[in-house]
């Protein structure tokens, strides 16, 4: 019983494990989300302020073309996330049917042994009823 419950307790890690991943890459994916939201309120202002200016109009293409760059650097990012974020919600999936399926079984196994205990009680119980029946035929006869 005791093997039973140190695994039952090591697949509850596993789960809880998991879901503080999944926790976390939901929060990196929220955050790279609104780094992108960021920049593109980034690119409308300064769009704005490079009209402007003449300087602005020669320096905003090469902003843009950093900022194109960050742009895809945080979509791959995103990306990455997203596959991550699957893959540990598939391995979630897997140990949350595992330590559902243990713990069927804990329980099927308690039933049987509470089933036998019961068992065993009514078989006591019987017994003595047995022998009480038994004496107290002796003592009518004696």
């Amino acid at each position: 019983m005791k093997r039973q419950d140190t695994l039952l307790r090591l697949k509850r890690f596993r789960v809880d494990d998991l879901k503080r991943r999944m926790a976390t890459l939901e929060g990196m994916k929220s955050d790279v989300e609104r780094k992108l939201s960021d920049l593109e309120e980034s690119v409308a202002r300064e769009r704005q302020r490079a009209g402007d200016s003449d300087i602005g109009r020669l320096a905003f293409p090469s902003f843009l073309r950093s900022i194109e760059i960050r742009r895809d650097k945080l979509n791959e990012t995103l990306k990455d996330i997203e596959r991550e974020r699957t893959a540990c919600q598939n391995d979630l999936g897997t140990a949350y049917q595992d330590l559902k399926s243990l713990e069927f079984a804990n329980e099927q196994q308690e039933k049987r042994l509470a089933e036998i205990e019961s068992r065993r009680a009514q078989s006591r119980l019987d017994e003595m009823a047995l022998v009480r029946h038994l004496r107290k035929h002796a003592l009518r006869g004696a």
